[in-house]
């Protein structure tokens, strides 16, 4: 039993020292930075590029939206990957502006094989484009997104991701829990690490990446998050990631549990086949380049699918040393709380200062906050699930909102 106890403390410190370090890092959330300084003053020629699988009811209101882009619409051309599709994407995406690519290979349906399949096309002709920006066929794009990202080149970044906002964040609890994890994400984890010169990740869409860093190989991922791999890789590197609060995408969440249970499923085997891959390669490159930066970028792997574990170990152990009368029931409780507070309650008060740093309306998310411990539990219950089963069956998310740009802030000001 007194091993148990030496173990259940060593858990507790690296728990806690994680956490703290994690508390610290937020607060550099608040400082707020003077823009960088030009090292190139130029307009930029981008390609938006839209992998999209039978969305016909959506993609039409992104090329509406990227078409109405306060930027020189000639440095800048729209393309839609219409990947395996069985529906009207192609025709309808042609008609409303954009360059048409068809994509039919059934056994490899992914985003990351679509961007590959795309990328390696152009590289091989050699376009002349000096950098490309991914979405989702669901998206809505401010009108200053590419001006914002043609910023963000011109003072030296070469791959950068937009602020991810939420279309339908009142549907119901779902799409409130995620718009409330984004919110809290974007400020306290990835503007928090790009104020203090640490690397944010990108997040699957409304992100920049000059084009010749894919050349020549093209867009390289293997996983089924294609963004957090393509991100450590960078990290591996020793190359920091940009953030840009002011290049806005709005993204439509999925409304139906069953849809949300698959795509966290896929996310948490995903994030669990980056562990797998490059865990190792993040602790050589810690080692290698010796910076701040690759170490927040190691902690960053084995601060999702090892510490769950490790909180896991730790609750066992409490359970064992309970059992067997070396705890009373205060202690068991105590303990009990000290995760269940942090896990569950916690993400509460931090979504809420989030959204009260960023200016977002409370009043219409009351019950998503309310309803986030759920959100948030049921996230637990899907890690714990793909420990043992690991489905990395692709599924696509229906998307049938047919909201248009002018229609987003509208919907939360007729809440209020």
């Amino acid at each position: 039993m007194e091993y148990l106890y030496i173990l259940k403390q060593a858990l507790m410190y690296i728990l806690v020292a994680f956490w703290c370090y994690q508390m610290v890092v937020s607060l550099c959330s608040l400082v707020k930075l003077k823009d960088k300084p030009f090292i190139i003053n130029k307009k930029h020629k981008f390609m938006a590029i839209i992998p999209a699988h039978n969305e016909e009811m959506v993609v039409v209101n992104l090329i509406e939206s990227l078409k109405k882009q306060n930027y020189d619409k000639e440095l800048y051309d729209i393309y839609v990957i219409a990947d395996n599709c069985t529906d009207r994407t192609a025709e309808v995406a042609k008609k409303a502006g954009a360059i048409v690519y068809k994509r039919f290979d059934e056994a490899h349906k992914t985003k990351g094989h679509a961007l590959q399949w795309f990328l390696k096309q152009k590289i091989e002709e050699n376009a002349d484009y000096d950098a490309f920006c991914v979405f989702d066929a669901d998206n809505i794009v401010d009108k200053n997104f590419l001006i914002n990202m043609n910023k963000k080149l011109c003072e030296g970044e070469d791959v950068v991701q937009g602020y991810r906002d939420i279309k339908n964040p009142t549907d119901n609890w779902i799409t409130a829990g995620y718009a409330l994890f984004y919110w809290t994400m974007h400020r306290f984890y990835h503007l928090a690490r790009y104020n203090v010169g640490l690397s944010p990740l990108l997040n699957g869409t409304g992100f920049m990446v000059k084009f010749d860093v894919v050349k020549p190989n093209g867009w390289e991922t293997e996983t089924l998050t294609e963004d957090i791999e393509f991100s450590l890789k960078r990290i591996i590197k020793g190359k920091k990631l940009g953030w840009a609060t002011d290049a806005i995408v709005y993204d439509e969440q999925p409304t139906s549990f069953k849809q949300s249970w698959s795509q966290r499923s896929r996310w948490t085997v995903g994030h669990m086949q980056c562990i797998k891959r490059y865990t190792g390669e993040l602790f050589e490159a810690v080692k290698e380049h010796k910076t701040l930066m690759n170490f927040d970028g190691f902690l960053y792997i084995v601060g999702t699918t090892p510490m769950f574990v490790l909180t896991l170990l730790l609750l066992f152990i409490n359970g064992v040393m309970y059992a067997a009368s070396a705890m009373t029931n205060a202690e068991l409780i105590i303990n009990i709380l000290n995760y269940v507070f942090p896990t569950l309650l916690l993400p509460i008060v931090t979504a809420v200062i989030a959204m009260f740093l960023d200016k977002k309306p409370i009043k219409p998310m009351i019950k998503g906050l309310l309803l986030y411990p759920a959100f948030m539990g049921s996230w637990i219950i899907i890690n714990f699930k793909c420990l043992f089963k690991r489905e990395t069956k692709w599924e696509k998310i229906n998307h049938v909102r047919d909201i248009k740009i002018t229609e987003v802030k509208e919907e939360v000001v007729e809440k209020i």
